[in-house]
Parts: C-alpha cells; structure tokens; sequence
C-alpha cells in the first residue's frame, strides 16, 4: 500500500460505490447533533434558572398557614398574639405574616405606573403584605431610603380595596419604572396602583423574587406595609443559623396550643417549595439528558457497526494490501479517515439543522437564541464520537494477516 492509497480521493471514491451505509451514518450523526447541542443549551439556560437567587434566606426559612374557625375567633387578635409568639420562641431569627411566598407559584400581583390614567404604561409587581420586621425576617437589605415604621403598618381587613401610602419597591422596578432616574432618586416619588391610587416609595430593597419562576417580571416586587385580618394567615418565619429544623416543630405545636380555635396546615420549608416551583425544569434537564445519552450511544454503536460490516467485507482486499507491504498503522488510518469523511457530512449536515431547530424553538416556545459556540462544539465532540467509536473495528482490520489474501472465503 503505498502513501497515496490513503489519501482522501481514494476512500472518498470507495465509499460512493458503497454509500448507503455512509450515508445513513452520516444522517443519524446529524440528527443526534442536531438534538444534543440544542438540548444542552436548553440543559444550561434551566440550570442557570434553576439556580437564581431569590433574594430571600432559603436555607433557614419555612412557612406555615393557619385557618380559624368558629365564632369567637378574632383575626387581628390571633395575628397580633401568633407573631408575638413566634417571634419569642428560641431559635427564631424573625417572622412576619404574608401574603404569599417567593418562588412559590401563588401571589398577587397588581400594575404600576409613574401617571394616572387609563392609558399610561404600566409594570407588573408582585405585592408582599408585610410588616417592619420583613427586613430581617426576608433577609433583604434596603439600598435606599428607609424601611417601614411601626406606624405604617395598617391592618387590612377583607373587602378594603384601597392601599398604604407608603411601599417599598425592589432595585429592578425602580428602574424599570423611572429608566432614566437612578434608582437611589426614586425614593420619595410617587407610583399608582389601579390607575389612580398614589403610593410613595419610601425605600429600596436590593432584590426578592416574585412567586413565580416563570414570570418575566421576576424581580418586580412591591412590600406594602400591612398586616391582613382574613381566617386564613400565612407566616413566614426565619430561623437562626442551623436551627430551622429543630424549630419547626416547636411553633408548630405552640401555635396549635395558643388557639384552639384554627386548624396549623402547610408548613414547608422555602427550600422544599422551591424544589417543586421547579420541578418541571428539572424533569426536563433530566429527561435531556437521559436522551442525549441514548442518542449518542446508538450512533456511537451505528458507526461501529458499520465499520465492522466494512472490515468483515473487504478481509482479502485488506489482507493483500498488508502482502504488499501496508503496514497495520496505515490501515488503522485508511479506516479513520474514511469515518472522518462520514462525520464531516454528518456534522455539516447537523450544524445546519441545528440552527433551524433553535430557530423553530425560538419562535414557538420564545427560548433564547442558540449562542454561536455551540455549534462548532458540537461539530468537535461528534467528531471525537466517531474516531473513537471507529478506532475498535479499525485496530480489528490492522491485525488481520497478509495470507487472507490468498484464501477463497
């Protein structure tokens, strides 16, 4: 065999007369391309999801829901009592009554805008019903302005519509709402809810997230300071380092016992609820994953399957090549490079189609463009897939002797 046997014009010619094979190959690596690359850009964007701050104290929060009943159970002294006691109990950081909680998939949620009127621009924001004390019991940090005083805080009972005149608003809706106002100079300004209600700002939390994960306006936050009078209240309770744990069952039962008139339902950590608010991205990720693999396995398998049909094929063309003088490296190479040939239409192939599947996902389910290094990465990988998966069956052809030319079977 001499140097220019292995050059690519020969093989490439060889394999036209036996394209089939090839070209199937060449289709199944452009299809598992075209899936794994856009499914691990898919992968990363919900692990970066997955993994967004919240702005709140995860690990040591859990929250809790009690609803009372009968005849003599007052709202507003049982909210004022409860939190007076959990606030009391060792191992408690601070707590609050709210309305809804961070990344939970259940709030409320009104429109905002810097005018009056019916037809002005308006932003969504979630609303926390808080009290002074959702500073520390959130673990947020006001960057601006002042936080609530006691005597902002209003009691809200059902059927008010109206709102406090004071908020305090999060660093992102500030400048979503004033762009070309620093968010510091935002302090002090007035936004409208329904329309015409004015509120003043009267400070700035760094960051807390909207009940759900979803949602563009994730960061639009509103905390209005009042405390709510319904049967039902949720409190939200922070625990010192280490302790939520142990604490939990504790406020569970020194609540049950204060008021024998409410039923203590729902307590969950902020760590469990966020699991489930993304549960379906997880699945996803998991899913992908459980595909690409697959995927990559079988045209892994394809490509070894058909290099050994080739070698199994041409045993005597090999071995009088190897009579003539070829050496087992120099059949190793005519097979990998035949297979390089296969894969490079593969992947061209690939690469094409998986700019048109991101295309269709962006335009169906509003994913992110792919970002253009994926493509050439996945082009790279695919290649490595196929020399190795190759390499087994070409060492096999390398080894087989200069006398199978001579036989007749």
């Amino acid at each position: 065999m001499s140097s220019n046997q292995w050059e690519i014009g020969p093989i490439f010619r060889a394999l036209m007369r036996n394209k089939v094979g090839a070209i199937l190959i060449a289709i199944q690596i452009a299809v598992t391309m075209t899936i794994v690359v856009n499914s691990i850009f898919i992968i990363l964007e919900r692990a970066q999801r997955i993994e967004r701050d919240s702005g709140i104290d995860e690990v040591n929060s859990f929250y809790l829901t009690t609803t009372g009943f009968g005849e003599n159970f007052d709202p507003k002294s049982t909210a004022f009592n409860d939190l007076e006691l959990i606030r009391n109990t060792p191992g408690v950081l601070d707590a609050i009554q709210i309305n809804a909680i961070p990344v939970s998939g259940s709030g409320w949620s009104m429109s905002f805008q810097t005018e009056p009127g019916e037809e002005k621009e308006t932003q969504g924001g979630a609303i926390y019903m808080v009290d002074e004390h959702a500073i520390d019991a959130l673990d947020l940090e006001v960057i601006a302005g002042e936080n609530f005083l006691p005597i902002d805080v209003r009691f809200r009972q059902p059927g008010v519509r109206d709102w406090p005149d004071n908020v305090l608003i999060t660093k992102v809706l500030a400048e979503s709402l004033f762009p070309d106002t620093p968010y510091q100079n935002v302090v002090g300004k007035t936004i409208y809810i329904s329309q015409t209600e004015p509120m003043i700002v009267k400070g700035i939390v760094d960051k807390i997230q909207a009940p759900w994960v979803g949602w563009d306006d994730l960061e639009h936050t509103v905390l209005t300071p009042e405390i709510t009078g319904f049967e039902s209240n949720r409190y939200y309770v922070r625990a010192q380092a280490g302790q939520r744990d142990a604490i939990m069952p504790v406020i569970e039962e020194a609540l049950a016992s204060s008021n024998k008139q409410r039923i203590i339902r729902g307590m969950r950590t902020v760590q469990e609820t966020r699991e489930r608010s993304y549960r379906g991205d997880t699945a996803m990720i998991k899913i992908l994953s459980t595909t690409m693999v697959i995927l990559t396995i079988v045209t892994g398998l394809g490509i070894v399957g058909l290099a050994s049909f080739s070698v199994n094929r041409r045993k005597k063309q090999i071995g009088t090549r190897r009579a003539l003088g070829a050496s087992q490296g120099s059949i190793v190479r005519y097979f990998m490079i035949e297979n390089f040939l296969i894969s490079t239409v593969g992947v061209s192939l690939g690469a094409a189609l998986t700019v048109i599947l991101n295309m269709l996902l962006v335009e169906m389910f509003s994913l992110n463009a792919l970002d253009w290094y994926f493509v050439p990465a996945g082009m790279i990988v695919l290649w490595v897939v196929g020399q190795l998966a190759v390499f087994g069956p070409a060492k096999k052809a390398a080894t087989i002797p200069p006398a199978m030319a001579t036989r007749t079977v």
